[in-house]
């Protein structure tokens, strides 16, 4: 199985995962920078409002990813992401929340939720791992906006709970894919964060690797994996596409990168 395909469709670039895709039941993408109508640090395709890009620009790009999915604009609904790892469950009164600007985003949320049929939701991302989440047999979906704090609070996992909660999802029954994200590769972390993955990972030292003294870097891949599995996923039922944002900059916005000033991708998904 192909862990994922790079698609070009009326000048926007995005991924594709077979292992969603082969169920037919969604609608999904997570972008690239390529695309769209952005400029400078925000070149080109930026899908998110807080970064100090043109909002009318944002407001396109996302037009153009919406219109690649089928859907519309006011049919997204966006997070206040805050790196928490409250998740929120979207119905359809929730329609175009955040979609055309950051103050009517689902406050302080960075996880999505729903079984609605037609719902766009949506999660931003330029080095924090996107965890998307379909469960085939309830069709409920989920996504979940992972930086080392949501990865370390097991923002995944809860998701998936919230998903069981709501919705009466079997993990077992969960698919799941870990998009690209600043990978093992180039994530270095400080002793404050080891100190905060060591108790929120207890008994697991292949997450860090010590490169200088008092520098680690972090597999944020793996806990997550980890973090899925824990929570009744399958191995099999997981994929990860080992895509660093920094390592890939031509493709990707990197937040370490490009030393801050930059843009998002975002990870959209809709049940059919």
């Amino acid at each position: 199985m192909s862990l994922y395909t790079i698609v070009e469709k009326e000048g926007i670039k995005y991924l594709i995962f077979e292992i969603f895709t082969n169920t037919g039941l969604v609608e999904h993408v997570f972008t690239t920078r390529i695309g769209g109508v952005s400029a400078g640090h925000f070149k080109s395709l930026n899908m998110a409002f807080h970064v100090g890009d043109d909002p009318a620009a944002v407001a396109e790009n996302r037009r153009q990813a919406c219109g690649a999915l089928g859907a519309g604009l006011e049919d997204l609904v966006a997070g206040q992401q805050v790196h928490g790892t409250t998740i929120f469950r979207v119905s359809s009164g929730h329609r175009g929340r955040g979609s055309l600007s950051m103050e009517d985003a689902i406050p302080e949320t960075d996880g999505l939720i729903t079984m609605e049929k037609g719902l766009l939701l949506s999660s931003y991302y330029a080095d924090c791992v996107p965890v998307m989440l379909l469960d085939p047999v309830r069709r409920a979906i989920g996504l979940a906006h992972a930086g080392w704090k949501g990865t370390v609070g097991r923002i995944a996992a809860k998701t998936v709970q919230s998903m069981s909660c709501y919705y009466g999802t079997d993990p077992g029954d969960c698919l799941a894919v870990v998009g690209p994200s600043i990978g093992p590769c180039c994530y270095e972390v400080d002793a404050p964060v080891l100190e905060r993955v060591e108790e929120g990972f207890a008994g697991r030292p292949e997450l860090v690797k010590q490169t200088a003294p008092g520098r680690w870097r972090l597999n944020l891949w793996l806990a997550n994996r980890i973090a899925l599995v824990e929570a009744g996923l399958r191995e099999d039922n997981i994929v990860v596409t080992g895509l660093c944002t920094s390592c890939n900059q031509e493709l990707f916005f990197s937040y370490r990168g490009q030393t801050g000033a930059c843009g998002r991708m975002a990870s959209l998904m809709m049940i059919k």
